[in-house]
């Protein structure tokens, strides 16, 4: 039995893919993880609608909670675990570019960030797959209302309909939970989630390259490949 932490932050580019990692890991072998959320990742988590999928992976027994930044204070007690060796390794996936800078010069003001740092103090291995690491990405998007193809009908299903009632002229994504309802109920294809390119800042190319040089860090460059990596940790324990 391997016992596995996860750190997510508020990145909604790899976010999905990270789910069905960890979702993956837990079909396929006997492993207990506790979730570590940021303030930021269940602001997200929720607008892509993956909330209800957390407990799938982290059911709520002991070493299986989800740990939400907002209910642990600012001191972080829990990340206390990491020094008892309660965890065989902590992966962060996504994370965001935010706090990759913050891991690369040190600062642990999060929930995430300081479980990191406790986790490298009490040799716990780290692996981080950041957003951001270099050139151009496409990075999904939550749903929201191509203006360009709204009607503004007069009386809106989407709006009428909406359980969260996150929906005016746009969609409030602090409101919305990716339920996927407004995107049946438009008949005219207006909202609709999708990929946006973006280019990466060379800041956060330079942070990146900090992050593999840090004693404890290995750096992943997409959720894929976690599962062999914690392979290779069974490896070294036999």
């Amino acid at each position: 039995m391997k016992n596995l932490a996860w750190g997510i932050t508020g990145a909604g580019h790899f976010l999905r893919e990270s789910f069905e990692v960890f979702n993956e890991l837990k079909r396929n072998q006997e492993l207990k993880v506790t979730t570590f959320i940021s303030r930021a990742a269940e602001e997200v988590i929720r607008m892509y609608g993956l909330a209800n999928e957390l407990s799938n992976i982290s059911c709520g027994s002991y070493l299986e909670e989800c740990y939400y930044e907002r209910e642990q204070g600012a001191s972080f007690p829990k990340t206390g675990r990491f020094l008892l060796q309660k965890y065989d390794a902590l992966i962060v996936t996504p994370a965001t570019s935010n706090t990759t800078a913050k891991l690369a010069y040190g600062i642990a003001d999060t929930l995430v960030t300081n479980a990191v740092a406790q986790a490298v103090k009490g040799g716990v291995p780290v692996f981080i797959v950041p957003v951001d690491i270099a050139g151009k990405i496409e990075s999904r998007m939550p749903f929201f209302i191509d203006r360009e193809i709204c009607m503004k009908c007069e009386l809106c299903p989407p709006a009428q309909q909406c359980p969260r009632h996150a929906i005016t002229d746009q969609i409030s994504l602090l409101k919305c939970d990716g339920c996927g309802l407004c995107v049946t109920l438009c008949s005219y294809g207006a909202i609709r989630g999708g990929l946006a390119k973006l280019k990466v800042r060379d800041v956060d190319t330079r942070n990146v390259m900090i992050l593999k040089e840090l004693m404890g860090i290995t750096v992943l460059n997409h959720p894929q490949k976690i599962p062999g990596m914690i392979g290779k940790l069974e490896k070294c324990k036999n």
